[in-house]
């Protein structure tokens, strides 16, 4: 069974980021998981030039995310991002947000994602290379994630 592949990168919270009270805006997380999920992207093969020149995009179909604590205004903060399965169609990112400096649980999130062609947005199949991935499921954001799994729909 491979290793999903997994990336790390860092933030620095930004003024543009926060709200009146120096505290990060629930949107400028999504930026955060916007650059960490890129970056896996291109782990996984699908270098920015490449979708631009083919037309092959990986396109959001769903987010969850659970905010756990507030980010400030100048928090340095680490961003893990990793594939947590893999299906023939679409497949799920995981993503944590943590702040170094205490070792606190940020945020952590999740995301459904399919390949589309461009213009017509033709839903395509995941690249052969991806199959040695299918069946890792990672259980890792579902053992830190303390809500209930009773009554959450699990998507096959």
């Amino acid at each position: 069974m491979a290793v999903a592949p997994r990336i790390r990168t860092e933030v620095q919270v930004m003024f543009f980021d926060t709200d009146c009270g120096g505290v990060v805006s629930n949107i400028a997380y999504l930026r955060f998981i916007e650059i960490a999920r890129t970056l896996l992207a291109e782990e996984l093969g699908l270098a920015l030039t490449e979708m631009a020149e083919k037309h092959r995009y990986p396109v959001v179909v769903r987010t969850e995310i659970d905010y756990r604590r507030p980010a400030k205004l100048g928090d340095q903060l680490a961003i893990e991002g990793w594939l947590h399965r893999v299906e023939r169609v679409r497949f799920w990112c995981g993503f944590q947000i943590t702040r170094p400096a205490d070792n606190m649980l940020i945020a952590q999130c999740r995301q459904m994602l399919a390949l589309i062609e461009m213009p017509e947005g033709k839903l395509l199949r995941l690249p052969e290379r991806w199959e040695k991935y299918r069946n890792t499921d990672s259980a890792e954001l579902e053992r830190e994630d303390r809500t209930p799994t009773a009554g959450r729909e699990r998507i096959q």
